[in-house]
């Protein structure tokens, strides 16, 4: 069945299409793009894919939901059948040490304006999501603040919802909720991390994809957690007026566009980036999800409306977050993470 959403964006509204493999085919060059699924990948397709074809011709694949073990296994057998991958910014390095990503062409791709931190040989940004704290009050008492309130189950009793994968998150807001100071952060005490974590265990609900975390949220069997803030908007954008956020200590969440080794439609592929990475495809993007764009000349571009969703806009109270140091360090941190986790 084909899937069909409808977004405004730059004052137009474009239907979006999930297109099969056998319809891409048919009507000339595509390339499959790989991402998150949801809502998001929706307002990416509408503020990338659908331009692309329309200056190119070129038509996109939606599919997914991004996978690294499975990316690997493409590259390593030389069977690659995705051409655009979105991937967390810690992945992109670490995909790029191991040799599975293509190196990008800057001469399709303009650099200008581009995050310096997202931008490298084998990858640019995709969009800056944040984790933040966000509560049902329809199920939840009170106004908590900070995380120190998520760790307070006397005073919210409930359970709280976390972000399942190793990845930026998750360890930091433990150690935030702990005293550590946002600068301090790095390299991360693992020890008094899991400590703090070990002192919620029984009531943490894990999520892996931003759809299960609303459901969490909206149904309030987890009526406070952690959130990337773009799920949130959306759930606002579409009437919970129960729920509520709080950006103190909002932890960086950025993604990143990568080509793995041996895409089939590589050319197809860097004019994507071009567009999903131009000025006007991140505000697009951003007008739709309230992620923030990587694209700094995208500013001027977004909505005032919007704004104050996005996590640019709370700068002063955003954590800096040391994407290299997970990028050499996610073996270990991983290894324990799940061990933990199923202990």
């Amino acid at each position: 069945m084909e899937r069909r959403s409808f977004l405004k964006l730059g004052g137009s509204l474009l239907a979006t299409t999930a297109l099969s493999p056998v319809a891409a085919l048919a009507a000339g060059e595509s390339l499959t793009f790989v991402a998150w699924g949801g809502t998001t990948q929706e307002a990416q397709y509408a503020a990338w894919a659908v331009p692309l074809t329309e200056a190119t011709g070129i038509t996109v694949v939606n599919d997914g939901p991004t996978d690294y073990g499975k990316l690997r296994a493409m590259v390593e057998s030389g069977n690659v059948t995705w051409d655009v991958v979105d991937v967390e910014a810690n992945f992109a390095f670490r995909l790029a040490k191991e040799g599975l990503l293509e190196p990008i062409d800057f001469t399709v791709v303009n650099k200008e304006g581009l995050d310096e931190r997202l931008t490298f040989d084998y990858g640019v940004g995709s969009f800056m999501s944040s984790f933040i704290m966000a509560w049902n009050r329809d199920f939840l008492a009170g106004e908590p603040k900070t995380w120190v309130d998520l760790f307070d189950t006397a005073t919210y009793p409930g359970k709280r919802a976390f972000y399942k994968w190793a990845c930026f998150g998750a360890l930091e807001i433990a150690l935030l909720a702990d005293g550590v100071a946002p600068d301090a952060l790095y390299p991360l005490d693992l020890d008094r991390a899991f400590a703090k974590l070990d002192t919620i265990k029984s009531d943490i609900i894990w999520w892996d994809t931003g759809a299960q975390s609303q459901q969490l949220l909206a149904s309030g069997e987890a009526p406070i957690g952690m959130f990337w803030n773009g799920r949130i908007y959306s759930m606002i954008k579409d009437g919970m007026e129960s729920l509520a956020i709080s950006w103190e200590q909002h932890v960086p969440g950025p993604d990143m566009l990568v080509i793995p080794k041996g895409a089939p439609n590589k050319e197809a592929a860097m004019k994507f980036l071009a567009i999903a990475t131009s000025p006007e495809g991140q505000a697009n993007f951003s007008n739709a999800s309230a992620f923030a764009p990587i694209n700094s000349k995208a500013n001027a571009l977004i909505d005032p409306a919007m704004q104050p969703y996005m996590p640019f806009a709370h700068p002063e109270q955003e954590v800096p977050l040391d994407i290299q140091y997970w990028a050499e360090n996610i073996d270990e941190i991983g290894k324990r993470w799940y061990a933990w986790q199923a202990g």
